[in-house]
C-alpha cells in the first residue's frame, strides 16, 4: 500500500498544517495556541497552525495577531464569512503542508496528536483519520452533558464516542488529511453551517475513500454548559442534517433520522390525543423508560452517580432539540426560504 504522505506533492514538504476556526474566543484563545504550538511532531516534521477568525470584535483577532507576532508558526487568517465551513476553507487555502489537520478552540489536544495522527495516516492508508470524540464538562450541568454526550444509549451508538474503537467509521471527530485528499475530494462545503464535518466524510466515503478512527488519537472537547445552549446548539445541527441529506440522497447515517421521527410521532399522536389518548400516553411512557435507563446507565459510565437528577433533561435536550431542528431545516427546504435564517450566530 502507498502512503497517502507519499502521493502528496505539497510547496514545502514534511510541514503539516493545523486549520483551526474562532470567533469571539478571546477567553480561551491563549490556552488554545499554547496547546496547538507545544504539540511534539517526529523528526523532520515541522508545525504551522492558521487560526482563521471570524471577524472577532472582543479582542480574539487581535491577541492571534499579538500572538503571531513573536511566532512565526502562528499565522491569523481573514474569515469574512464568519462560519466553520467559510473559515476551514480560508485556511486550507493558506496552509502548506503536506498534512492539514483540523482542530477545535475549545479543545485539549495530547501532545502526541498530531504524531498518533501521522502514524495512523501512514499505517492505515486512509484519506481521513482522528481519535474519539471523548468530552469533558465544567459545572453539573456541564458534566451532566459530558456523561450523556459519551453514553451509546443517548448518541445511537457512535462509534465517534467509543474511546476504544479502532477502525473505519462513518465519521470521525476534527480530522487529519493528506493534502492530496482535498485535491480528490474538494473542500468543505460553505453552504453548510453545521455538519460540513460530517457531509466531507460522507462525501469521501461515497467517493471510495475511506475514513479511520485510532484510539491512539487523543483529545478532550469541553460542551455546552447548560440546557438552552445545548438545545440551541442540537437545533443547529438537526437543521443543517436535511441540507446534507438533500445534497448526497441519503442520511450521513440512519441514528441521525431517529431524533426526527421521535419529533413526529409526539406531534401526530398529540394531534390524535383527544380522540385517541392511549398511543401517546404509551409512548411517552416508554420514552420516559427509556431516558430513565440511559440516565443511569450515563451516569454509571462517568462513574458520577450524583449526575443523575440533571441527566434526563440533558437527555432529552439532545433529543428534542436535534429533532426539532430537523424538521426546521426541512419546511425551509420545501417551503424554499433562505437557509439558516437566524442560525448562524454561533460558530463553534
Amino acid at each position: 500500500m502507498n502512503s497517502p504522505l507519499h502521493s502528496a506533492t505539497p510547496s514545502v514538504p514534511q510541514l503539516i498544517s493545523v486549520i483551526a476556526p474562532c470567533r469571539n474566543e478571546r477567553a480561551v484563545i491563549d490556552a488554545f495556541c499554547d496547546s496547538a504550538l507545544a504539540q511534539q511532531l517526529p523528526p523532520g516534521w515541522q508545525l504551522e497552525v492558521l487560526v482563521a477568525d471570524g471577524r472577532s470584535d472582543d479582542g480574539t483577532r487581535e491577541r492571534l495577531a499579538e500572538r503571531a507576532a513573536r511566532d512565526t508558526r502562528l499565522k491569523l487568517i481573514d474569515n469574512p464569512g464568519r462560519i466553520v465551513s467559510t473559515g476551514l476553507n480560508a485556511a486550507l487555502a493558506a496552509a502548506r503542508g503536506a498534512v492539514i489537520a483540523r482542530f477545535d478552540i475549545h479543545t485539549e489536544f495530547a501532545p502526541d496528536y498530531l504524531t498518533e495522527c501521522l502514524a495512523a495516516l501512514e499505517r492505515t492508508g486512509a484519506d481521513n483519520v482522528g481519535g474519539p470524540w471523548v468530552a469533558r464538562g465544567q459545572g453539573a450541568t456541564g458534566r451532566a452533558i459530558a456523561a450523556a454526550f459519551q453514553c451509546r444509549w443517548v448518541v445511537g451508538g457512535a462509534r465517534s464516542r467509543d474511546r476504544a474503537h479502532e477502525g473505519a467509521v462513518d465519521t470521525v471527530y476534527l480530522g487529519c488529511w493528506p493534502r492530496a485528499a482535498f485535491d480528490r475530494f474538494g473542500p468543505f462545503d460553505e453552504q453548510l453551517v453545521r455538519n460540513q464535518d460530517d457531509e466531507h466524510n460522507l462525501r469521501i466515503r461515497r467517493a471510495g475513500g475511506r475514513v479511520w478512527q485510532s484510539a491512539r488519537i487523543h483529545s478532550t472537547y469541553q460542551p455546552r454548559g447548560s440546557l438552552r445552549q445545548l438545545f440551541a446548539q442540537q437545533m443547529q445541527y438537526g437543521y443543517w442534517r436535511p441540507y446534507v441529506m438533500r445534497k448526497h440522497g441519503q442520511p450521513g447515517s440512519v441514528r441521525q433520522a431517529v431524533p426526527m421521527l421521535f419529533v413526529a410521532a409526539i406531534v401526530l399522536l398529540a394531534c390524535a390525543a383527544p380522540w385517541w389518548p392511549w398511543p401517546l400516553a404509551l409512548l411517552l411512557v416508554a420514552y420516559g423508560g427509556y431516558v430513565a435507563t440511559a440516565s443511569m446507565l450515563a451516569a454509571r459510565g462517568a462513574g458520577q452517580w450524583r449526575l443523575l437528577p440533571r441527566l434526563p433533561g440533558v437527555i432529552a435536550a439532545y433529543h428534542l432539540g436535534y429533532g426539532v431542528g430537523t424538521w426546521r431545516g426541512w419546511f425551509d427546504l420545501l417551503l424554499r426560504r433562505q437557509a439558516g435564517r437566524g442560525w448562524s450566530r454561533l460558530t463553534r
